[in-house]
Parts: C-alpha cells; structure tokens; sequence
C-alpha cells in the first residue's frame, strides 16, 4: 500500500519506495491520456531556479498551468539565493505564499536547507548530485516503450553524474537491470554506488560497472548517454580527452538488441557523445522522453500538492 504522499519533499530519486515509484509512473500515465484538468485549483508553486534551463522551467510551468494552477518563476537574480538573503529566511517567506517550491540549483545541501526551512513541500528541479524529475520521466518513457520496467536492461555510457545517479537507483528500484560505462576518473562515486546496490537488493535489480562500452550495451534494451561537460562544469581538453571513444555511434547500437531504443537527457552535444544518425535515427525517443518531463511532473505536483 502506497503511503499518502501529500506534503512530501522530493529531493533524491530514493525519495520514494520502488512502490511509490510505480504509483508516480501510473499516475502520470493517467494524467497522460486524461490532459488538463483543475485538480490544483488555486495552488501555486514557485520555480527558483539558480540554473538556467529550457525543458524543466517549461514542463513544469506548463504542469501546473495544465493541472489549473499558477507558477512563479523567480532567477537566482531576482532572489539571491545564499547572497541576498539566506536559504532559510527565502523558504520561510516562500512557505507563506505558495503552496510549494520548485528549485533548481548546484549544491544538494542547498536543496535540505530549503526543505529543513520550508512548510510546505519541496521538490529537486536539479542539482550536482541528483536529477530526480528526468529520472521519472525516463522510467516513464522506458514503460511506454518497452511495457515494463522490471527485467529491462538498460546501459548508460559516460559520466557518472547527477543524471546517471538519478536513474540508476530509479532503475534499480523498479527491478531493471542498470550497467554504467564511464572513463576511470569519471565514475559515480563510491558512496552513490553502494546506495544504488542497497536499493537494487531491496528491489531484485541489478547494478554493475562495465570495462568497456560494448560490454554495457551487449543485449540492451535502452542504451543511455548524456553529455560529457554538464552545466556548471569547465569543458577542457583533458575531459574532452578521457571521455574519447564513449560516444553512441550506430556501430554501437548494433551491438544492442534490435529494438533498443536509445535516450538522452538533452540538451545534446551532437558529435561529441551521440551522432546525429543515432539521435536523429528511428530508435531514438529523446523526444517522447522530453515530453513525458511534464506528465512525470504533473504526477509529483498532484500528488505532493493535492
């Protein structure tokens, strides 16, 4: 039985119980095929974003304004968050005119700051170390795409980072399969891995690092890769360097099953870790992941809000 979800933060993918995770999916999957409707009538949200972005400010907006809402967008200019006015003093303030917050920034513990401050709920847009949100929106398309979740092999190749992180225990927690290939000194850290492993062992899916990248997408039903300099990062010879050879190629995807699909969190560096005959080609469904963003959200608004 699904716990009640109402005034719950959603700052880490491990938020939530594999249980959980499968009622935000179902939820999103109805509120896909049911469109708008005036479920969060008179609730209004603040998006404070320290990043810019283009797929999470609209989806979210959008979500909201979809559900019968109102959505405030508040940039790190505006706000000065940690600069101005503390993280504290910006949450207790926010807590008095919204009814939740939307925050997208660098440093996790900005994110537990917020949620410690807050009263009402707060959710991870994005942050160095978790991508919750694009996490849900990918289980979402790979159930769309493959009908299931449980015993789908899924193979991300590059950086270990927030992207990576997020949907591996997502991954995990719905009972996939999950191998990362990723340059040596680009690896998910030590301590993100055994917490992935934790939640796989509770869940019956599977994690394991890769020696190479045709080793991660022999048999894959997904193969996933994101870009090798995330926002916020210095993009330097030496990464350019260590990531060679990790690009998603058509060669590559040939080693996968015949219907892999492949996904990407977009914004892509085509050329650099995808072609544009992989991204651009018919296995690609970077799009169908770009839109589910919204309905994935939706489901977290409904549910933390309503």
């Amino acid at each position: 039985m699904v716990k009640k979800l109402k005034g719950r933060d959603f700052l880490a993918i491990g938020d939530f119980t594999a249980k959980e995770l499968g009622f935000l999916l179902t939820t999103s999957i109805k509120l896909k095929k049911k469109g708008n409707s005036n479920a969060l009538k008179n609730k209004t949200i603040a998006l404070l974003f320290e990043k810019p972005s283009l797929r999470t400010r609209v989806s979210f907006d959008v979500a909201m304004h979809n559900l019968g809402g109102h959505s405030v967008y508040l940039s790190q200019a505006e706000v000065g968050l940690n600069k101005r006015e503390s993280t504290a003093d910006i949450a207790r303030t926010l807590s008095r005119y919204v009814d939740g917050i939307v925050l997208r920034t660098y440093a996790q513990k900005t994110l537990v700051d917020l949620a410690e401050a807050a009263d009402v709920p707060v959710i991870n847009a994005l942050s160095d170390e978790e991508h919750p949100c694009q996490a849900l929106g990918d289980l979402l398309t790979i159930r769309e795409h493959k009908g299931k979740i449980r015993g789908v092999h899924i193979a991300f190749i590059g950086d270990g980072h927030n992207v990576a992180s997020s949907l591996a225990e997502g991954s995990v927690l719905c009972g996939a399969d999950f191998t990362i290939a990723s340059p040596r000194e680009h690896q998910l850290p030590k301590s993100v891995v055994a917490r992935i492993k934790a939640s796989a062992e509770k869940s019956g899916g599977t994690f394991q690092s890769a020696h190479s990248i045709e080793e991660a997408v022999k048999n894959a039903d997904v193969v996933y890769t994101d870009v090798w300099t995330s926002m916020g990062q210095t993009e330097s010879e030496s990464r350019k360097k260590a990531f060679a050879g990790y690009a998603v190629t058509k060669k590559l995807m040939g080693i996968a099953k015949r219907n892999a699909i492949f996904m990407h969190a977009l914004p892509a560096h085509r050329g650099e870790e995808v072609t544009d005959e992989v991204i651009d080609g018919p296995q690609s469904v970077v799009f169908d992941q770009a839109e589910n963003r919204l309905h994935a959200q939706k489901a977290v608004l409904l549910l933390l809000l309503k």
